[in-house]
């Protein structure tokens, strides 16, 4: 008996083990993989109607290992909204962050603009309690690869290292800029840095970093969010042979490239780029594959890690003189909240996941915040709303059923809105249901807008959806009045509720706009101390609302500029409160027709709005508009700026600048002149201050 006590024991401790490696380990690794541009119909997958010539045989084979959402939509239209929408966890609408770019005093872009947009936020705010910040709390390594851009600029403040992650990486690899699309190709030569591999495509540091941070892993659950720059502009790839199948495959020229107003998917570039980016990803998606998990002996990575793979919005269809891509049969793309702007491809896959799913439930980015708490076992913070659903039951359930999709009170969702006031879309969406209701903001005394839309894309029974007009092609505003009404009235609702920020019309406007004569007038202010009044001069239409525009940072190369809160009097004055930090301010007053009127008027001098503001320091208006003037040289490049910067991101491509300036035989060596840190893409500051750092 004393001899068989130990060995016994021996066995007990032994099965013991056993199980314990056979336990999953609690924190499954999360992968956040969002990539930049890439439309609805650029995934072989997801083709509908006429079949897409781009090849993704990578993420096609992800689709059959989980969940493919067909219904799957980005929180904003653009770029930076979406990333910091998905970061936060928190609407748009209600972050003031509805567009890239932002931080700025309101103004018109020309005198011929009948609206201008609403101030909004140039960034994702510095104690913005982050999914990677609640991950990093709670025992998760956080890595980003690729782009950021929840700021101004891509360099601005706050960086990923100042939202939660501990381990960051943002080089371009072979995005960046070539100087001649058409040469200049990589090679197989060592000394190349961007070496075709054996398989002919071009090494892409951007790559490679994300997965020198999977390699980096041994005892920490991860979380890493690989943000690709790929399919963004600009249009090139370095592999001559890659490009060369795509001319082939679509009988075009590559250096005839069609034009925006060309239907279908036919820029070679593109398709090569979407090629390259299912390439690189595909990589990764290998790696969690085949790599032995150090948490968990005797599995692999991919066993125990959730992958999510969307898009940051639709596809950008163009250039000012290039077709991009095409996403019909959805309408419009990019910059617009119509459905080619918004819906994207949308794959999960993951521990409990079956594979082999598809889905007609709506889901948003918004939700990944929520859900990846779920899998990771953590708990909404207590001080953190966050406007999404968790998916987590849904996935692991029943991917078809709407019903498990629900909010935080218990309440079923089958509602989702867009709020894009901003350039020549200036609209807000709502869907409910099978049914989605556009609203355009510029339609007071315009022929060519309607007030609403309504569409019926879907008829949804028992959660399959047949398709009927995705197109949003057949306006039902008229046929079924009384649905429009109430969709209307609940967009008004939810952006109430959120507090979202409106387009307003232009006093200044060329363009002939009713009560334009009736827009009061600020006439005069005084300050004292740390507070200011506003005299205003009665013109017919009695204001609604004001605002203080304030900056803590003028003339510096990321001048960021912000709201605060001003009073209306029954006297027809304003007053307002300076923040300690302020230097420079504007006030805003919003009248009862919606024309907003800036006081003083906002001029960029110097490449700073801050030379045409009051100063806090003397009391008085810093340089008082001279309505007579010319532009001043850096007023002009800051507009050749804007009318360049085609899709309205904040940064100029090469592609860009040289269909934006007349032909000539050194664009190229002015543009890298221009491109002080030889990244590939123009900043608004390094255009209007070239050689000045």
């Amino acid at each position: 008996m004393k001899l068989l006590i130990p060995f016994a024991v021996i066995a007990v401790f032994f099965s013991f083990s056993i199980s314990l490696a056979d336990e999953r380990p609690s924190q499954p690794n999360i992968l956040l993989l969002l990539t930049d541009d890439l439309g609805w119909q650029d995934v072989g997958c997801y083709d509908i109607d006429e079949p897409s010539p781009m090849e993704t045989p990578n993420i096609d084979a992800l689709a059959k290992k989980g969940v493919m959402f067909w219904q799957g939509y980005s929180p904003a239209p653009t770029c930076a909204p979406s990333r910091c929408a998905i970061m936060s966890g928190v609407h748009p609408a209600r972050a003031q962050k509805t567009h890239v770019v932002g931080g700025a005093p309101p103004a018109p872009r020309s005198k011929h603009a009948r609206m201008m947009d609403p101030w909004y936020s140039g960034r994702m705010p510095e104690d913005e309690l982050t999914l990677a910040k609640v991950l990093r709390e709670n025992g998760y390594a956080t890595g980003h690869s690729g782009k950021w851009h929840m700021a101004i600029d891509h360099h601005a403040f706050p960086q990923p290292g100042d939202q939660g992650f501990d381990w960051t990486r943002a080089d371009r690899g072979a995005r960046t800029s070539m100087k001649d699309r058409l040469d200049g190709f990589a090679t197989e030569a060592k000394e190349d840095p961007f070496r075709l591999d054996e398989n002919g495509f071009p090494f892409h540091q951007t790559n490679e970093d994300a997965l020198t941070f999977l390699r980096e892993q041994e005892d920490k659950p991860f979380f890493l969010y690989y943000a690709t720059w790929l399919v963004h502009s600009p249009m090139h790839t370095r592999s001559k042979e890659l490009l060369e199948k795509y001319v082939k495959k679509l009988g075009v020229d590559p250096g005839d490239v069609a034009t925006r107003e060309t239907e279908g998917q036919i820029n070679p570039f593109y398709c090569a780029m979407v090629e390259e980016l299912d390439y690189y990803v595909g990589q990764v998606f290998n790696y969690l594959e085949n790599t032995d998990d150090p948490r968990w002996p005797g599995h692999k990575l991919i066993e125990n890690t959730y992958v999510i793979f969307t898009s940051d919005n639709g596809g950008m269809e163009g250039g000012p003189k290039e077709r991009y891509t095409d996403n019909y049969p959805l309408d419009r793309g990019k910059i617009s909240a119509m459905e080619g702007g918004t819906r994207v491809p949308f794959i999960i896959t993951g521990p409990g996941i079956e594979p082999g799913q598809q889905s007609d439930v709506m889901v948003n980015g918004l939700d990944f915040y929520p859900t990846i708490l779920s899998w990771a076992g953590i708990g909404r913070p207590a001080a953190k709303a966050l406007d999404g659903c968790d998916l987590s039951l849904l996935l692991k359930e029943n991917p078809t059923d709407p019903s498990l999709l629900k909010d935080v009170d218990g309440n079923v969702r089958d509602t989702m809105v867009w709020h894009f006031p901003h350039g020549v879309a200036l609209e807000s969406t709502i869907r409910r249901g099978d049914f989605k209701l556009v609203r355009n903001y510029d339609h007071v005394g315009n022929p060519e807008t309607v007030p609403l839309e309504l569409y019926q894309l879907y008829e949804t029974t028992n959660g399959v959806a047949k398709r009927v007009d995705i197109e949003e092609s057949k306006n039902l505003v008229e046929s079924l009045p009384e649905l429009a009404s109430e969709l209307n009235g609940i967009l008004s609702e939810s952006l109430a509720e959120m507090q979202a920020s409106y387009p307003y019309y232009s006093p200044d406007s060329l363009a002939e706009l009713s009560h334009q004569e009736n827009v009061p007038e600020v006439v005069s202010h005084r300050q004292e101390d740390d507070l200011v009044t506003f005299r205003i001069e009665d013109a017919g239409a009695m204001p609604v609302r004001a605002d203080l525009i304030f900056t803590s940072n003028p003339g510096d190369r990321y001048e960021e500029w912000f709201r605060g809160p001003a009073t209306l009097q029954n006297d027809l004055a304003v007053t307002a409160t300076l923040p300690p930090s302020a230097t420079h301010y504007y006030l805003n007053v919003v009248d009862e027709n919606g024309f907003l009127r800036s006081y003083p008027e906002v001029e960029r001098k110097d490449d700073s709005f801050a030379g045409s503001a009051i100063s806090v320091a003397t009391g008085e208006i810093a340089n008082p508009p001279q309505p007579e003037a010319e532009p001043t040289p850096k007023t002009d490049r800051h507009r050749a700026f804007l009318r360049l910067d085609a899709d309205g991101n904040g940064a100029m491509t090469r592609t860009e600048y040289k269909e934006g300036m007349k032909p000539s035989p050194d664009l190229d060596e002015r543009f890298d002149r221009f491109d002080q840190d030889a990244n590939g893409e123009l900043s608004r500051d390094e255009f209007v201050h070239p050689g000045k750092r």
